[in-house]
């Protein structure tokens, strides 16, 4: 009973966390919405934040673990203790590592916004700039979505706390 209650905490954790790193790359990019010249040269670059499930890494290798104990040709386990094939439940309680969600930062590839500005210092010889390719409203939608998944993995908490304390009154 409680390993089930502290996966939650740790599934709820990573969905925090994850919902965090990209309320910062919103934050970021809305900072940076009008940066026409970073450290490279050109306009800042608007960053993604792209979630990964690390389930998928789990599930592989728990399907390349019960090949294995299917012996070669699929002629049956080579280790039939129930001993040897524990664990090998396709069912099995999930580790730490298959319960979190990696965030990666990636460049959005979208072209830069084009201006006709020909007094801004960062203006080419025809009076053009380019701008960053931040969209404040999209950035905003996200922000907003992002801010309520953080509600809702706070909500799982509360709920799996309450659980635990009703659990311990019985």
């Amino acid at each position: 009973m409680s390993k089930g209650l502290f996966d939650s905490f740790q599934i709820s954790g990573s969905g925090l966390h994850g919902q965090r790193v990209k309320m910062d790359v919103v934050a970021r990019n809305l900072a940076n919405a009008e940066t026409t010249r970073t450290e490279e040269g050109t306009p800042y670059r608007r960053q993604r934040a792209v979630f990964r499930e690390v389930l998928e890494q789990r599930v592989q290798q728990q399907r390349n673990r019960l090949a294995e104990a299917a012996g070669p040709a699929g002629n049956g386990p080579t280790r039939t203790h129930p001993r040897h094939l524990a664990g090998l439940n396709p069912f099995e309680r999930l580790d730490r590592e298959g319960m979190q969600t990696a965030v990666d930062l990636a460049p959005d590839a979208s072209e830069f916004r084009v201006v006709y500005d020909p007094g801004h210092p960062d203006a080419d010889e025809e009076g053009y700039v380019l701008l960053p390719n931040v969209d404040v409203i999209t950035e905003m939608v996200d922000m907003i979505a992002a801010s309520r998944a953080y509600e809702a993995n706070i909500s799982a908490v509360q709920a799996a706390k309450d659980m635990f304390n009703q659990t311990l009154k019985l």
